[in-house]
């Protein structure tokens, strides 16, 4: 960080325009990353973000954390589509950001491309943190997707993405494989490494109905098709002695839940909705580990933070995934779309203590290491700091 130092000692700090489709009380990957990052740099830089506003019960302005949030549109799920113009004349009325930050490729981040086009000399930052199938991002929506991401990519003046797959992706539309830089998203130790008593984790058993011998499998998760949570729901029929926790909501909910029943598991499914972090941290340290069967995945940020509370993990290899998860040291591969293997994975973790144990003190190990968010700050801070200054 001592490189941008010297933006603290600055009367005015350099103001960063960051442009997201989606923003808090949204939450998925970039918009906690958007949080963590910048409530981690306020000493440096002044933060704008311009946004859908989607629903009628949120505020058009307000302050959250380090960023001013302008939400634009007339609070409907169609604001997104109006965001590309509405974003592009908003923060030409405000004026004087030292840079654009999109995140995703996505409407938010058209809007800084159309600032980019009108005003050339500002630097332009793009960040992907896509999880969709490849064949969606190239393909979807009758190609728009494939050009857009392809537009993004050549105008920004740099690439950051969140996983290796990503970054190999980015160059594949046109970005540069030296300059595009690989930055994930981390993990809040603060919360995902505290201690529960055996009273508080008791009394999470007695409401949920589970006994001592039996164990408890958690994912937390959007509900998707991509995140393969009929696979694991599948998976948890041939485990007798396994609860399942499902951290989260989405359009697939209603389809899982009629999978459970008529899998006659409805006393051992558990559907939790969304839930915030510090509770969500809980629950974690009440399970004996983590599993999601994704079938696409740009980075996965659930993973790192159950690795961060202490569990250990089950996902698929591909996408960004391999990027943490290493076969038989820091977790355990399933194959795709197959509830029999991911069982006998999952039954490996939950009767065999002392595996368990080590792959979670391994998994551990690599979130404090290489995905803590005061780390992955300071590596943002830098790139936003090259921006500004190079020529």
């Amino acid at each position: 960080m001592a490189e941008f130092q010297s933006f603290s000692q600055l009367s005015q700090k350099p103001t960063i325009f960051i442009f997201s489709t989606a923003y808090l009380p949204m939450i998925g990957g970039a918009e906690l990353a958007i949080k963590e990052i910048t409530d981690r740099l306020p000493d440096y830089f002044d933060f704008i973000l311009f946004t859908a506003r989607f629903s009628r019960t949120l505020a058009r302005f307000e302050r959250i954390g380090a960023v001013d949030v302008y939400r634009l549109g007339f609070g409907a799920s169609f604001d997104k589509y109006l965001l590309p113009i509405l974003g592009y004349f908003k923060a030409r009325s405000l004026g004087g950001p030292q840079l654009l930050w999109g995140v995703m490729a996505s409407y938010g981040s058209i809007a800084a491309y159309l600032l980019k086009r009108s005003n050339p000399g500002l630097k332009f930052l793009l960040t992907l943190q896509e999880g969709d199938p490849e064949e969606y991002l190239t393909s979807g929506r009758l190609g728009l997707m494939g050009f857009w991401l392809g537009r993004l990519i050549k105008s920004a003046n740099q690439v950051q993405v969140i996983s290796f797959y990503l970054k190999k992706l980015a160059v594949k539309f046109g970005a540069n494989f030296i300059t595009t830089e690989v930055v994930p998203n981390g993990v809040d130790l603060s919360v995902f490494e505290k201690k529960f008593s055996p009273e508080n984790l008791r009394e999470l058993k007695i409401r949920h109905g589970i006994n001592d011998k039996q164990k408890v499998v958690i994912t937390a998760s959007r509900l998707v098709r991509k995140n393969g949570l009929d696979i694991l729901i599948k998976a948890i029929a041939e485990i007798h002695d396994a609860h399942l926790f499902i951290a989260g909501t989405g359009p697939e909910e209603k389809k899982l839940k009629e999978l459970a029943g008529l899998l006659k598991l409805e006393k051992r499914t558990h559907f939790m909705g969304d839930i915030a972090h510090g509770a969500l941290s809980k629950y974690y340290a009440l399970s004996h580990v983590f599993v999601r069967p994704s079938r696409s995945e740009g980075l996965g940020s659930a993973f790192l933070e159950a690795m961060g509370a202490g569990l250990p993990v089950i996902g698929t290899n591909i996408g960004g995934i391999p990027d943490f998860l290493e076969n038989g040291k820091t977790g355990l591969f399933c194959e795709v779309d197959d509830p029999h293997d991911l069982a006998v994975k999952i039954k490996r973790f939950i009767h065999d203590e002392d595996f368990r144990k080590n792959i979670a003190e391994k998994a551990q190990e690599v979130a404090r290491q290489n995905y803590s968010w005061d780390k992955i700050a300071r590596k943002m801070g830098s790139i936003f700091y090259r921006l500004m200054h190079t020529k």
